[in-house]
C-alpha cells in the first residue's frame, strides 16, 4: 500500500508516515491499555514430545490475537485513529478500508475464556489434569499476557477394540480397523478419533452402505484397569441405530433416461442393453455407445466413486448440460443382511444446433490493422452417439495503416474448418475399456483450408488434414496424440518486391520451399491450476513434434530429393517443454507469484535444411516477452535496423527458444486486477543464417543475449473471462550493441491487449 503513496506524496511525506505509524501511542485512549499477545510457558512432563508445535498450536485458539505489525509498525492501527477524525481524506479512507484494524486492549482478553479454551485443547490431547495460572505484564499504553502450563503425562492407548455390533457391518468394520491410525500406545487425541470415523464412513459406503453416517460410530474409553494413565479404547455403534443403516446395499437396476426434460413424463418405451433398461421412446443416443460411459453395474454394491466417475464421463460426452444420478430403495428391498437399490441416472441434452458469431477489431504489432469475423456451427449427437460437429468460417482483413513507405499494405484471409470430435476410441484394432477408468479418450478429426493473401507480396494457400486422440487420465493429467498430420502449403502469386525478400534472406526462402508437412504429434501435460484452492500450483506442458519419418517408406528419390507424390516434403523434429508454477496467499489465496520457464528445440534433418515456417519459433508479444512487439525479438543479437521496412515486416523466428516470466498479481477492487511482471527470452537459430553475419547462432554466452523487459498490466476478471492490458518497457535489448543493452528505455513502452493470462 505505501507504494500507492509514492506516487502522491513526496518521499518525505512517506517517511513522516511512517514514524507516525510507529508512534501510535499517544492516540490510544487514557484509561486503555493495547494488547500486544500472549506468551505460553510450559512446564511438560519428560515424556511430552514437539513442545514448541504444541506451543504454537495452543497461541493459535486464543479468541483474541493483537493488531499485526509490518516492520514493527502497526500501519492498521494507524489508519484507523486516523479515519476516527473528522474531514478525512479520501486516501485515509481507503487505505482504512484496505488495511486498517480496530485496536484490541487489555480489556478486551477474558482470562478465564482463554483458560477453558487452553484446558480444553490440552485435553484434547490427551493431557488431563493440567494446571494453568496466568498473569498480565503491563506498562503506561502497553500490556501482554503469560500463560504458565503445567502439564502432565498423556493418556495413551492399552488396546483398540471393536465393541459388539451387528451382522454384517461388524465383520466389514473389523477389516476396516486393520489399517487403521488409530494403534497401541499412542497418545489420546480427539482429532484422530474425528478422522477415524470420518475414515470409516468413508470407506463404508465405497463397501454398499448407503445409509450409513459417521455420527452413527462411537468411541469410549476405559481406564478402569489401570492406574497408570493407560485407557482402553473401544468403538462401537450408537444405540438405536437403523437396521438400515447396518446392512450395505447393491444395485439391483439401472434406469437411464438419454433425452429427459422435466416437463416429459418418465412412462417411455424401455429397451434392454447389456443389464441397463433404457428409457426413450426413439433412439436419442444409441445405448451401444453410451454404455461405456456408465461404470454402474447391476449387482454391483453401492459406491459413491462409481457414481461420481459415472457422472463425470457423461458430462464428458458433450451432448449433456445435466447429469442427474438417483438412488430409490426397491421394493421389499432389505434382507438381514443385504438391501437393494435402483440407480436413475436421467441425462438432460444441450441444444442440439448452435451458432455462434465473434466479431473482432484486429490490431497487430506490425501496424495491421482490421476487423474479423468467425462464424461456428455446432451439431451435437450427430449420429446418435455423442459426436459433435462443428463448423466454422472466417474472414479477416487488415490494412498497413502507418508503416513509412509500407503503408497501405493490405491483408485478406479467408478461412473454412470442418471437425468432428467422436467422444470414443476409433481405432482399426480393438482395446481394452476397462484401462480407461477415468475417462473415454475422444477421437478428433478435421480438414480445415486456409487462403491468405498480401497485396503486392503473395498469396498462400493451405490445407490441414488431422486425425487424432485426447484423453484425461485422471484430474490433473491429459494426452494428446495425432498419429496423422498433414499439412500442405502452396504460395503463388509471388511478385519481384517478394522474390528480392527471399533471396536477401536463404533461410527464410527455405522455409517455403518445402510445402508439404507429414508427420505426428504428442503432448502430456499436467495441470494443477484447475485446482484453485491449491497454495502451491504446478503446470507442465511437454510437445513432441515429428514430421516426415513414416512417408519416407513410400517416397520417389529425384535428383537428390526425397518427394511424395511429387511434392517435396519436410522432415524435421521438434520439442517444447514448458513448465509452470504458481504461489497464491493472502486472504482466498487471491494474490499470486507466478513463475514460468519455455524452452524449445527443433532440429531439421534428411529432406530438410530448414525447419518449415510455420514451425519456427518466435518471441515477443502479449504472452511471451511483453516490452517487445510480437515475433520481433530476436534471432540472437540480429538487428535489422539498417534493413528496408518491407524486409523488417516477416517475422523473427529461429529454431531454439528459451523464456522465462515472473510476475506477481493482486486485487485492486472486485473483478479489476493488477500485476507487475518480468520477462525475458529470445529465439536462435543453431545453425547460423549466412545473412545474419553469425549474429543469430546460438552459443554459451545466451544469458548475455536475452531479451528483457518489465512493466504493469490491469486485468477485468470476470468469472474466469480475463481482459488483460499489459504495458512494459525493455530494459535488456540484445539487438543493441554490448555497452549499451541495459537501458530501461520507460519512454518507449510497449502496451499489449490480450484474452486471457499469459501463463
Amino acid at each position: 500500500m505505501l507504494k500507492r503513496t509514492y506516487t502522491k506524496y513526496s518521499f518525505f511525506t512517506v517517511i513522516l508516515l511512517l514514524f507516525y505509524a510507529c508512534g501510535i501511542k499517544k492516540y490510544i485512549p487514557e484509561n486503555k491499555r493495547l494488547y500486544t499477545g500472549a506468551t505460553i510457558k510450559i512446564a511438560a512432563d519428560s515424556t511430552v514430545q514437539k513442545i514448541d508445535e504444541l506451543q504454537t498450536d495452543l497461541s493459535s485458539v486464543l479468541n483474541k490475537q493483537p493488531n499485526t505489525r509490518f516492520l514493527g509498525m502497526h500501519l492498521g492501527l494507524y489508519y484507523y485513529y486516523k479515519n476516527q477524525k473528522e474531514n478525512t481524506s479520501f486516501l485515509t479512507k481507503w487505505i482504512y478500508k484496505k488495511i486498517g484494524q480496530k485496536p484490541v486492549y487489555q480489556s478486551d482478553i477474558n482470562e478465564l475464556e482463554n483458560k477453558a479454551i487452553l484446558r480444553n485443547k490440552l485435553e484434547n490431547y490427551g493431557f488431563f489434569y493440567s494446571t494453568i495460572n496466568s498473569n498480565f505484564i503491563e506498562n503506561k499504553k502497553e500490556a501482554a499476557i503469560v500463560y504458565n502450563l503445567k502439564i502432565l503425562a498423556p493418556y495413551k492407548i492399552a488396546t483398540y477394540k471393536i465393541d459388539s455390533m451387528v451382522a454384517p457391518i461388524y465383520n466389514d468394520v473389523k477389516q476396516l480397523t486393520k489399517t487403521s491410525m488409530i494403534k497401541e500406545g499412542m497418545r489420546f487425541d480427539l482429532g484422530t478419533l474425528k478422522l477415524e470415523r470420518q475414515r470409516l464412513d468413508t470407506e463404508l459406503k465405497q463397501k454398499g452402505y448407503y445409509n450409513f453416517n459417521s455420527d452413527f460410530l462411537l468411541f469410549e474409553a476405559d481406564t478402569n484397569k489401570y492406574n497408570n494413565k493407560k485407557f482402553d479404547l473401544f468403538l462401537k455403534l450408537k444405540a438405536n441405530v437403523p437396521k438400515k443403516s447396518t446392512i450395505p446395499y447393491k444395485i439391483k437396476n439401472i434406469n437411464i433416461y438419454p433425452n429427459y426434460n422435466l416437463n416429459d413424463s418418465i412412462e417411455v418405451k424401455k429397451t434392454r442393453f447389456k443389464e441397463k433398461t433404457y428409457h426413450q421412446d426413439t433412439v436419442f443416443f444409441n445405448p451401444k455407445y453410451l454404455d461405456d460411459f456408465i461404470t454402474i453395474k447391476e449387482g454391483d454394491f453401492y459406491n459413491p466413486l462409481t457414481s461420481k466417475n459415472t457422472a463425470r464421463r457423461l458430462s464428458s460426452i458433450g451432448t449433456y448440460k445435466f447429469v442427474n444420478i438417483q438412488y430409490n430403495k426397491s421394493k421389499d428391498s432389505i434382507t438381514d443382511s443385504i438391501g437393494s437399490l435402483d440407480a436413475n441416472i436421467f441425462l438432460s441434452p444441450l441444444t442440439k444446433r448452435a451458432i455462434r458469431t465473434e466479431i473482432q477489431a484486429v490490431t497487430k504489432s506490425n501496424n495491421f490493422a482490421g476487423p474479423a469475423l468467425a462464424v461456428t456451427y455446432s451439431n451435437r449427437n450427430l449420429f446418435k452417439g455423442g459426436e459433435t460437429l462443428n463448423i466454422s468460417t472466417n474472414i479477416g482483413y487488415e490494412t498497413q495503416i502507418a508503416n513509412g513507405s509500407t503503408s497501405g499494405l493490405t491483408s485478406l484471409e479467408l478461412g473454412l474448418k470442418g471437425e468432428i470430435v467422436f467422444p470414443r476410441v476409433i481405432t482399426p484394432f480393438s482395446i481394452n475399456k476397462d484401462y480407461f477408468d477415468y475417462s473415454i479418450p475422444k477421437t478428433k478429426t478435421s480438414l480445415s483450408a486456409t487462403y491468405l493473401s498480401r497485396s503486392d507480396l503473395y498469396t498462400l494457400l493451405s490445407g490441414t488434414a488431422i486425425f487424432g486422440y485426447s484423453w484425461n487420465a485422471n484430474k490433473y493429467i491429459t494426452y494428446e496424440f495425432n498419429p496423422i498430420s498433414v499439412n500442405y502449403s502452396r504460395l503463388s502469386n509471388t511478385t519481384d518486391e517478394f522474390q528480392e525478400i527471399l533471396d536477401n534472406n536463404s533461410y527464410l526462402e527455405s522455409s517455403f520451399e518445402q510445402q508439404f508437412i507429414s508427420g505426428l504429434t504428442f503432448s502430456f501435460i499436467y495441470n494443477e491450476m484447475i485446482n484453485s484452492a491449491k497454495k502451491h500450483q504446478l503446470y507442465l506442458q511437454t510437445t513432441l513434434d515429428i514430421a516426415g519419418n513414416s512417408i519416407s517408406l513410400f517416397d520417389k528419390k529425384t535428383d537428390e530429393t526425397n518427394k511424395f507424390l511429387g511434392l517435396e516434403y519436410a522432415q524435421y523434429a521438434k520439442a517444447d517443454v514448458d513448465f509452470r508454477y504458481h504461489y497464491n496467499f493472502g486472504n482466498k489465496n487471491q494474490q499470486t507469484i507466478a513463475t514460468r520457464l519455455f524452452a524449445g528445440y527443433g532440429y531439421a534433418y534428411g529432406n530438410s535444411d530448414v525447419i518449415p515456417f510455420v514451425k519456427q519459433y518466435y518471441s515477443g508479444g502479449p504472452y511471451s516477452v511483453r516490452a517487445f512487439n510480437i515475433r520481433s525479438l530476436g534471432p540472437g543479437t540480429y538487428n535489422d535496423s539498417n534493413t528496408d521496412d518491407d524486409s523488417s515486416y516477416f517475422d523473427k523466428t529461429g529454431n531454439l527458444r528459451l523464456e522465462a516470466n515472473l510476475e506477481y498479481r493482486f486485487p485492486i477492487f472486485s473483478f479489476l486486477k493488477g500485476a507487475i511482471f518480468a520477462d525475458a527470452g529470445n529465439v536462435w537459430n543453431t545453425v547460423a543464417n549466412p545473412d545474419f553475419d553469425g549474429e543469430d547462432k546460438f552459443s554459451s554466452n545466451f544469458i548475455n543475449e536475452l531479451g528483457m523487459g518489465a512493466g504493469v498490466g490491469l486485468r477485468v476478471d470476470i468469472q474466469n473471462f480475463v481482459i488483460r492490458f499489459d504495458l512494459a518497457a525493455p530494459f535488456h535489448d540484445p539487438a543493441l550493441e554490448e555497452g549499451s543493452r541495459w537501458d530501461f528505455r520507460v519512454d518507449e513502452p510497449i502496451f499489449n491487449f490480450a484474452i486471457g493470462y499469459p501463463f
